[in-house]
C-alpha cells in the first residue's frame, strides 16, 4: 500500500512549514496539509493562554492542558479519517512530548502507510531563524530542538542546518516511492 500520510517533526524554526510548502511542488499527486500552528489558530482565543488549553512562556516554553488534548485527539483522528478517505496528508507536528507524541499518532493511524520524517537543525541556527520571524517567542527554538526527537522512531531524516527545504523535500519525496514502516 503507497503512503497516505507524511509526519514532518521538528522543533520551532526547524524549517518544516518550508519543507511541507516544497513537497506539494515536486510531489507529483496532490498532497493536502495540516499543522500544530493551524490547529492551535484554531482553538478559541481564551484556550490560547489558559492552564487548560495551551501556555506559551515568556522563555519559550509550552504547556499544554486537558482541553486541548480531548481536541487535538479528535483533530488528529478527523485528519486521519481524510487519509483513510483518499486524501494524501503532509502533517507538520512538534512532538513536544517525543515518543508519548508519536505513540498519539500511531494509535490514530492504526495500519495506514505512513512517512515518518524528523526535521533537525542545530539550535543556534533555528534560534536565528527564530529572531528572523519575529513571531515566537525566544528560546522556543532552542528548547525544542532536541526535545522533540527523543524517543522517536523516523524512517528518514533530515537536517536543514545547511540544506535547503527544496534538497530536504526532494530527499522526502524520494522515499514516498519505497515502501514505508
Amino acid at each position: 500500500m503507497r503512503t497516505r500520510m507524511i509526519i514532518l517533526n521538528g522543533g520551532s524554526s526547524s524549517g518544516k512549514s518550508g519543507i511541507v510548502r516544497c513537497l506539494q511542488d515536486v510531489l507529483p499527486e496532490p498532497w493536502l496539509a495540516f499543522g500544530c500552528d493551524s490547529f492551535v489558530d484554531a482553538l478559541p482565543a481564551r484556550m490560547q493562554a489558559s492552564d487548560d488549553g495551551i501556555g506559551i512562556a515568556a522563555d519559550g516554553t509550552v504547556t499544554i492542558g486537558s482541553d486541548f488534548r480531548v481536541l487535538e485527539a479528535a483533530w488528529t483522528e478527523g485528519v486521519v479519517a481524510m487519509a483513510r478517505a483518499g486524501a494524501r496528508i503532509i502533517i507538520d507536528d512538534v512532538f513536544l512530548g517525543g515518543t508519548a507524541s508519536q505513540r498519539r499518532w500511531q494509535k490514530a493511524l492504526g495500519d495506514l502507510p505512513v512517512l515518518w520524517v524528523g526535521v533537525k537543525c542545530e539550535p543556534g541556527v533555528a534560534a536565528g531563524r527564530e529572531i528572523a520571524r519575529g513571531d515566537r517567542a525566544r528560546g522556543m527554538a532552542a528548547s525544542q530542538a532536541d526535545l522533540v526527537h527523543k524517543g522517536v522512531i523516523y524512517d528518514l531524516e533530515v537536517d536543514t542546518t545547511h540544506a535547503e527545504s527544496l534538497v530536504c523535500a526532494r530527499t522526502i519525496a524520494a522515499r514516498i516511492s519505497r515502501p514505508a514502516r
